[in-house]
């Protein structure tokens, strides 16, 4: 067992792996931008180091910066997180030749996966359907005139790097494909270092579905259930929950043995997510999260098992502690993002407590919220028997929370946890749009 480990992140799951370190007996080092200094990750870790000025491309996007900060301390291995570093294969192989172990797949694999024309290659050879679209990158806008003229509309225009809505665009006609076209390049050039784009038909009423995954590189791949993140605004997701009400048990069993077959395939070690467009009774593989997700919490409250723990020994020991007859999926589970409506000091927080109730934040009183990093400050979790109850305690839940001294989107969630559609099961990703009238 490895002894100590660098977080190479931030916020929430900086405090989220902390919390599990300490539970496995690892001290913990954290990096931190100027600022972050009085963050909650700084005061929790057992050691600090300042990486650089607050944009997060001086600092938790500088692999030089943090290779040195893991190596001046000592450590062992290196956890990204979620977001900024975590799917960067080139970061991977930087720590991997600074001697120290890397808490995910190999950078083969991440590169195989990190690139969504590549990975749809990849599912495609394990045997998963696949969104009618391009075969491969799409060159220039003739190139994606000529194929829209023998695909139709709409399409949708997605970045071959990243994600999170970045580099994206729906169209509906050839003049908005000519338009959008050389802006989601430049837009996905800005975000991930890479231009390169490809082009799908766009679903008009899909259910957004993913999978969860363990797996040690060998054999054991243990499949942990579904999360329904069908509720989003702007491609940004606001709701999760588990079971998701669009998939028959079949459709369940198709998808498990594909994901899993998927991930032997390669020889994926770690946590992983495949995500799924789902209509009109059919699943269509979207792409591969090769990390932990913001999400992973609402399988850990699904199953009773410590996804990071899981993610942490299958990287460094080769070997994890469960296999697939040790998990049990019971009940159901709700997440709500809590996010941020521009920067500001939170000057009352009072998170919300009772029975099956969980909350995984970085925020407390006094703690002034930057302007320069995601602006999701907590997730509120539930746990319940069924889908109605859980529904009903998340909503008494966001009542109770008290948090003053910036605006967020607590009111808002309650009104899509309230409205018919989603109380019915029957919605689908249009449903904020519908909801919500900005």
């Amino acid at each position: 067992m490895i002894k100590r480990l660098l977080i190479a992140n931030r916020g929430e799951i900086a405090v989220r792996i902390i919390r599990t370190c300490q539970e496995m007996g690892i001290e913990t080092v954290v990096v931190y931008s100027e600022a972050d200094k009085e963050s909650l990750p700084v005061k929790m870790a057992d050691k600090s180091v300042c990486i650089g000025p607050a944009p997060s491309s001086d600092s938790y996007l500088k692999m030089e910066n943090l290779i040195s900060a893991a190596v001046f301390t000592h450590c062992e291995a290196v956890h990204p997180g979620v977001g900024f570093l975590s799917e960067n294969a080139d970061f991977a192989e930087m720590a991997q030749e600074a001697g120290l172990i890397f808490i995910g797949p190999d950078p083969h694999v991440t590169r195989m996966l990190g690139d969504k024309v590549q990975a749809k290659r990849t599912a495609d050879e394990a045997g998963l359907p696949l969104i009618p679209g391009s075969d491969g990158a799409v060159e220039s806008v003739d190139a994606a005139v000529k194929l829209a003229e023998s695909m139709g509309f709409p399409l949708i225009v997605k970045a071959a790097s990243g994600g999170g809505g970045k580099g994206m665009r729906i169209v509906n006609s050839i003049d908005e494909l000519k338009s959008a076209f050389p802006i989601a390049s430049q837009e996905a050039l800005k975000n991930f270092g890479d231009p390169t784009l490809y082009m799908e038909k766009y679903m008009t009423q899909p259910r957004h579905v993913e999978v969860q995954l363990l797996a040690d590189g060998k054999d054991n791949v243990i499949y942990l259930g579904e999360r329904d993140c069908s509720v989003q605004k702007n491609h940004q997701k606001l709701l999760e929950e588990s079971p998701s009400t669009i998939l028959t048990d079949e459709m369940r069993s198709q998808i498990e043995k594909a994901s899993v077959t998927l991930f032997k395939n390669i020889g994926y070690t770690g946590a992983g997510t495949i995500e799924f467009l789902v209509e009109k009774g059919e699943f269509f593989f979207m792409e591969v999260n090769a990390r932990v997700q913001v999400e992973h919490t609402v399988t850990e409250l699904m199953t009773g098992v410590d996804i990071i723990r899981q993610q942490i020994l299958a990287c460094t020991t080769g070997k994890m502690e469960i296999t697939q007859d040790d998990v049990r999926i019971e009940g159901y589970a709700l997440e709500a993002r809590i996010n941020a409506r521009g920067a500001g000091r939170i000057t009352s927080f009072v998170p919300p407590l009772g029975p099956s109730v969980r909350v995984d934040t970085h925020i407390f009183p006094g703690y002034m919220v930057p302007p320069y990093y995601d602006s999701m400050i907590a997730k509120v979790l539930i746990q319940a028997p069924d889908r109605q109850q859980g529904i009903k305690r998340m909503v008494r839940v966001l009542k109770e929370m008290e948090l003053e001294g910036l605006d967020t989107n607590c009111e808002e969630q309650i009104v899509l946890l309230e409205c018919r559609p989603f109380r019915s099961g029957k919605f689908d990703t249009a449903l904020y749009g519908q909801i919500i009238k900005d």
